[in-house]
């Protein structure tokens, strides 16, 4: 059971932080290139994976709690920064829901996503 809970967490971080590659390296420059024309279909790319993200962030705190539970990470000092990062990211992403056009922001919640990724593997079992 426990590598299906994994696989879902994976799953989860793979479409948070694959998206947001894909919509960094190829949508948005090939919309931008359409300067002045019709911007409704980035909108509505950008909307809908805003909707998975919510879930793909719901699955991740779900498995991620039992993971950490199960296995005794509670007391993990890794898994302590890499939950102080998920705040941030979430932050983060609070603030890129009010101001979407902020390259900066979009930047930021990929840069801490990527450090995330990177502790759950140093903690993973």
């Amino acid at each position: 059971m426990w590598e299906a809970v994994r696989w879902l967490h994976l799953l989860a971080m793979a479409f948070f932080v694959g998206g947001q590659l894909v919509l960094a390296a190829a949508v948005v420059p090939a919309f931008r290139r359409l300067e002045g024309r019709d911007r409704d279909p980035l909108r509505a790319i950008a909307r809908r994976f805003g909707q998975g993200t919510l879930v793909a962030l719901t699955v991740l705190v779900a498995t991620g709690v039992a993971m950490a539970s199960h296995f005794s990470d509670w007391d993990s000092s890794t898994l302590h920064v890499k939950l102080a990062l998920v705040v941030v990211a979430g932050a983060l992403v609070g603030a890129h829901i009010r101001r979407p056009t902020s390259h900066v922001l979009d930047g930021a919640i990929f840069l801490v996503s990527l450090a995330i990724v990177w502790l759950g593997v140093a903690i993973a079992h």
